[in-house]
């Protein structure tokens, strides 16, 4: 049986952490679908495509297995994406109970509507403060934010002055 899964996020930029997440994924599935999502609650700082393009980057910079396919999807249900491609799981990076509490009804509806399940999966706890808004601000106020993020994105913040 070929076990397909999705991790999904916004990436807005991608950290250390969501890399420690997609790697340990990528070991447990056949096929991982590493998923850019527009998140309507969230202003974004970067484009979409420079996510996907940043996060491509950085799969290749810390070496992780290749059956990792990052690719985005905008409009619909999260689950539609899911179906389109065969997936029986998401996988979900939890970082504390603030994150188990916003993702339980997620997981059980995804489950509800499409038959779904979804994994949580701890990050190393050397990651597991940093959030993609963290490093925006660090980053907005001039700090060094590359003990939090892969090299390619740390440059290419600090190429545009973020």
């Amino acid at each position: 049986m070929h076990r397909i899964a999705v991790v999904p996020g916004s990436f807005d930029p991608v950290t250390l952490g969501h890399l420690d997440v997609i790697g340990r994924a990528a070991g447990l599935f056949d096929e991982l679908h590493v998923l850019v999502v527009h998140n309507p609650a969230k202003t974004a700082l970067l484009p979409i495509a420079q996510r996907v393009s940043l996060l491509e980057q950085a799969i290749r910079e810390q070496g992780l297995p290749d059956n990792i396919l990052v690719t985005s999807w905008s409009v619909g249900l999260l689950v539609d994406y899911c179906t389109e491609v065969g997936a029986s799981v998401l996988v979900k990076g939890i970082r504390s109970q603030v994150d188990v509490a916003y993702e339980t009804p997620m997981a059980i509806v995804n489950r509800d509507l499409a038959g779904v399940e979804t994994v949580f999966l701890l990050p190393n706890p050397a990651h597991a403060h940093v959030s993609s808004s963290l490093v925006r601000q660090v980053s907005a106020l001039g700090g060094d934010v590359s003990p939090y993020v892969p090299a390619a994105v740390a440059n290419y913040l600090q190429s545009r002055g973020d």
